[in-house]
């Protein structure tokens, strides 16, 4: 298949500046009638029509490329043909089915046991969300091991409802909710740009893997015997940050020693987007258990699910329920969705064309003084914004600003990190070169022209 026959051509196409007419009149009934939480039209104001493969199109008319990829969700593409077809065949015979096997079901684990690392070899779908595989992960390691505290890391996002949002670093997201589940300890990750121990890359020791094994070892750490640690094998939400290959297999190790589950959360990494199935495989890392999500979905339909090893396999019936653990729909289109990463070598696509990608933005590195670092891995990269490339001050004002001159002139970013000043890029993994550069060129304009106009 000729990925560029999947996207909308002549990509991107601005009419009139977004939001155009009709999409503010959309924009106008969604803020009268829902409710004050809405987020992403607020970055990206525009109201949506339709979407094909790597590019959307407003009700206005205008097309963008889409580097947005619906927070990771779209790694096979917007309305991917084969997808639309299983789902709508199933929608055509069964929709709902709680855990009661069907031939749906049986083809989304058929799916995944194909593509996940061997020892991972039991599976457990839940909610339909993220979050509820993250809560599923928790209730599961506390089961097995008996123990209540918890190790996340600073950078960490792991989902809204109450349980994963404890497991969240950020306190814009939990600042107001506090307090939640107790017995959640933070450790710095391995954010060599940012490093909490004054480390250069050249001269580090691995000091963050250090630090949570002195966490987990001493007992006067202030941190009881751990039931997990859960870590992202790439931040997403953090600043698409890429730890030092050494920091999972440290990870890995630090558990086996003291009998903690570890947990890895695949759901934004996960399913090609990194240039590998599954991102911990970059270092070779096997967790005990794995949180899944968002592109297993196909092309969003909702569904979640959390994989582990046999061991860890010890609920007893009905331990954990859930009335949506049983969406024929996202069963069927994520098997497809699957299948199609396979026989198309979407993570080697992925990987290749995010190579080229950091190859060019990297001309920003060297060349801009407000970009601090590009980073990444595939497609699931970051370009953080500072102030003084010395003293690394965050801009977040800035990288807002550059998402709504991308977002005028036809690209659809977003932005995330530690200071919110992380643009981030999560396309839909069939981009294409033609697009890719198409969009790489609309950000690097974005960035020089805000730089020349000012700040």
């Amino acid at each position: 298949m000729d990925f560029a026959d999947l996207s909308f051509p002549d990509a991107p196409s601005i009419h009139t500046t977004p939001p155009g007419p009709a999409s503010r009149e959309i924009l106008e009934f969604q803020s009268t009638h829902e409710s004050s939480a809405v987020s992403y039209p607020r970055g990206m104001p525009m109201a949506l029509r339709r979407a094909r493969g790597a590019t959307i199109e407003d009700v206005d008319g205008n097309i963008y490329i889409d580097f947005f990829g619906g927070a990771g969700v779209m790694n096979v593409g917007h309305g991917h043909p084969a997808v639309i077809e299983a789902a709508t065949e199933q929608i055509g015979l069964l929709t709902h089915t709680l855990d009661i096997p069907s031939p749906a079901r049986v083809s989304m684990v058929e799916a995944l046991l194909e593509v996940l690392p061997e020892e991972l070899g039991k599976i457990f779908f839940g909610g339909p969300t993220g979050s509820d595989a993250v809560e599923a992960a928790m209730k599961l390691a506390k089961f097995n091991t008996g123990r209540y505290p918890m190790i996340s890391f600073e950078g960490a996002y792991h989902g809204m409802t109450s349980g994963a949002l404890s497991l969240c670093s950020g306190s814009p997201f939990k600042g107001d909710f506090l307090p939640l589940l107790p017995e959640v300890h933070f450790v710095p990750y391995s954010y060599c740009y940012r490093c909490p121990f004054g480390q250069k890359q050249e001269s580090c020791d691995l000091e963050c893997g250090k630090f949570l094994e002195h966490v987990v070892e001493d007992s006067h750490s202030g941190v009881g015997e751990p039931a997990a640690i859960i870590v992202e094998a790439i931040q997403g939400e953090g600043g698409s940050i890429v730890p030092d290959e050494r920091f999972l297999p440290k990870i890995r190790e630090i558990c086996d020693t003291y009998g903690i589950v570890m947990i890895d959360d695949e759901i934004q990494a996960g399913f090609c987007r990194t240039g590998k199935m599954f991102a911990c495989e970059h270092t070779g890392t096997i967790p005990d258990i794995m949180t899944l999500s968002k592109a297993l979905g196909g092309v969003g339909f909702p569904i979640s699910a959390v994989v582990c090893r046999e061991q860890y396999n010890t609920w007893p019936p009905g331990k954990h329920i859930g009335t949506f653990r049983g969406n024929m729909v996202a069963y069927a289109g994520g098997a497809a969705a699957i299948r199609f990463m396979i026989e198309s070598n979407l993570a080697e696509h992925a990987l290749t064309l995010g190579d080229h990608m950091l190859d060019r933005l990297r001309e920003l590195e060297t060349g801009s003084e407000i970009v601090g670092e590009v980073r990444g891995k595939g497609l699931m990269l970051g370009v953080e914004f500072v102030h003084d490339r010395e003293t690394k001050e965050p801009a977040p004002e800035l990288a807002a600003q550059v998402r709504t001159l991308c977002h005028e002139r036809g690209v659809l970013i977003e932005v995330g990190g530690h200071y919110f000043n992380v643009a981030r890029f999560l396309p839909p993994l069939i981009l294409t070169e033609e697009l890719a550069d198409r969009g790489v060129d609309i950000f690097m304009e974005a960035v020089t022209d805000l730089e020349r106009d000012g700040r």
